[in-house]
């Protein structure tokens, strides 16, 4: 019995490991070559697997670009709530929120082109797609802000439904000029401090 156990363990995290390779050279092909353009073929090359093989794990070109949103949102969801767990100031909590959005996008260019760019090309994902890991990562920014009100640190009249999606919009701007525009006039780390600041003055009480 434990022979089998270790083998149905091995096989699991081979399927793992092809999953991944399959996302992570699906996020390559559609910031090279955009999503309408890429191929499933040259995701399979890229992933050093067979065209056949990407089917055992995807339904199709959609169903991939999909699941590379939902699960990177979940890594990213799992690590914002770790890091926010140590810090105690509702103000600090959402400078780290935004400081850790824009350098994840920055350290993950090919991430961060599908994301703001590529995503938008799926007419499944805008139409169909069931939001849930995104609102979870929304959501952390609700939480700062309703913690911030309750402390008094916060304004009592802001709705943090508006300010969770504004300050989305916002970010989201921010990587979307900073993914298509050759030489940006704005370094990361001015775009970083300039909105923040902006934010966190407009919502002090």
């Amino acid at each position: 019995m434990q022979s089998v156990s270790l083998n149905l363990s091995k096989g699991r995290n081979v399927n793992k490991d092809k999953h991944e390779r399959i996302l992570r050279a699906a996020i390559k092909v559609f910031a090279r070559n955009g999503f309408h353009n890429a191929k499933i073929s040259q995701i399979a090359k890229e992933a050093g697997v067979a065209d056949g093989t990407i089917y055992l794990y995807f339904k199709n070109k959609d169903d991939i670009l999909i699941k590379v949103f939902e699960e990177r949102l979940e890594e990213i969801n799992t690590r914002f709530r770790e890091m926010l767990q140590g810090i105690e100031s509702p103000e600090d909590k959402l400078r780290l929120y935004i400081r850790l959005h824009m350098e994840l996008m920055e350290q993950n260019r090919g991430l961060a082109e599908v994301i703001s760019v590529e995503l938008r090309q799926s007419q499944r994902f805008m139409k169909e797609y069931v939001p849930v890991k995104f609102a979870e990562y929304m959501n952390l920014v609700s939480y700062i802000i309703r913690e911030g009100k309750e402390r008094g640190v916060f304004r009592a009249d802001v709705n943090p439904g508006v300010i969770k999606r504004a300050l989305f919009g916002a970010l989201d701007e921010l990587i979307l000029y900073w993914v298509l525009t050759p030489e940006p006039k704005h370094d990361m780390k001015a775009m970083i401090e300039q909105t923040t600041e902006l934010f966190i003055r407009g919502l002090r009480s």
